[in-house]
């Protein structure tokens, strides 16, 4: 007699009922790899419920997103790029020490973006990540959990 083996496949219901909230601090962390721990997270890939076709991950608020470090030259070598749909000259070009100076949320979710599926699935998983370039968040009502990555 043969022995079937069959794989886990979670339902929608018990995907919902585990979700959780955690807190990171981006303060001195690399910013690579603090973003696949957070990908790791909000993709529910450190859960035993893991399914890839749903959405098993939990919710993570990133602070002190200004406060991270980079290697190397990448602070002015690192370029990131966005279009205002002008042609011509719609092209705009910045290094990630302005967009650090502006905007230091998009870095950690632009890193993050790049490491979860393209698609109608990674879209609902990006919503999952909060971050904020100081060190409060307007979260504690879901009394997120502190995590040391």
């Amino acid at each position: 007699m043969a022995v079937t083996k069959k794989t886990y496949v979670a339902k929608p219901d018990e995907v919902m009922a585990a979700k959780a909230w955690y807190v990171v601090d981006a303060e001195g962390q690399t910013l690579g790899r603090l973003a696949t721990k957070i990908a790791r997270l909000i993709m529910g890939k450190h859960k035993p419920i893991y399914t890839p076709s749903l959405d098993c991950g939990d919710f993570v608020v990133v602070v002190n997103a200004s406060k991270i470090k980079v290697t190397g030259n990448r602070l002015t070598e690192k370029k990131y790029y966005r279009h205002s749909m002008y042609a011509g000259s719609g092209l705009k070009e910045d290094t990630l020490q302005t967009v650090l100076a502006k905007h230091p949320e998009r870095v950690i979710r632009e890193a993050v973006w790049g490491m979860i599926p393209h698609g109608r699935l990674g879209r609902r998983m990006i919503t999952k990540l909060k971050v904020y370039g100081g060190s409060e968040h307007p979260h504690v009502a879901q009394q997120p959990v502190r995590l040391d990555l």
